[in-house]
């Protein structure tokens, strides 16, 4: 079987080079490039071509989030198989519209990592089964709750949409042309619609439930 050519993006610990040791343990990988700095992902990937690039998605400041986005405006042919500490719904979603082609967490055993790798370049999706699990579970919940936005007018919507980016009662009144009263009317039912007891708990709901984008697009 030919050598499979690896790439490792994650942050700098003796982890990445305990991963790369324990990959180029077995004969079919070999890892020909790796960064600690996820501001030259994307540079070594077009200068090495691996044929799968390993990414700890679990980065501060969602850079690994930042550079699935950037990796999907390429023509790329190379695998991206995502590793990850914690399972976190609206990530693995975006993940998955992005186009990568496998997910496991890093609790996951050396031979599943092995499986993944081969399913992938196999031209198969690779998804461990205790992130499927877990993904039906936070799938059912959050669209539960977020069926309780059904339950606010339009312009509480609105309200919401603008509460959720920062905006004070005073900007949100001047924005949709409404007085600060009725701005603050609206919050207390959107409070109450929504079962949340303050502005942050409001905002995490239209950010967990797609009503605002959290990565700011």
């Amino acid at each position: 079987m030919q050598s499979i050519q690896l790439m490792l993006a994650d942050t700098p610990s003796m982890m990445l080079d305990g991963l790369k040791l324990l990959l180029e343990s077995e004969r079919n990988f070999h890892v020909i490039a790796q960064t600690d700095h996820l501001e030259d992902c994307l540079e070594k990937m077009m200068q090495y071509n691996p044929d799968l690039l390993i990414l700890n998605i679990d980065l501060p400041d969602y850079e690994g989030l930042k550079i699935l986005k950037e990796i999907n405006t390429l023509d790329r042919k190379i695998k991206i198989l995502i590793l990850t500490e914690r399972l976190e719904i609206k990530n693995l979603i975006l993940a998955v519209e992005i186009g990568i082609d496998g997910y496991l967490t890093k609790q996951s055993k050396f031979i599943e990592l092995k499986q993944a790798i081969f399913s992938l370049m196999k031209g198969e999706v690779y998804i461990d089964q205790q992130v499927l699990y877990q993904m039906r579970m936070q799938r059912d919940r959050i669209e539960n709750d977020c069926k309780k936005l059904e339950r606010l007018t339009k312009r509480e919507l609105d309200v919401l949409k603008n509460l959720s980016i920062g905006m004070y009662n005073k900007e949100i009144a001047t924005k949709l042309e409404i007085s600060e009263r009725t701005v603050k009317n609206h919050i207390f039912s959107i409070f109450k619609k929504l079962s949340v007891a303050d502005r942050t708990q409001a905002a995490l709901f239209a950010i967990r439930c797609g009503v605002v984008d959290l990565y700011g697009e």
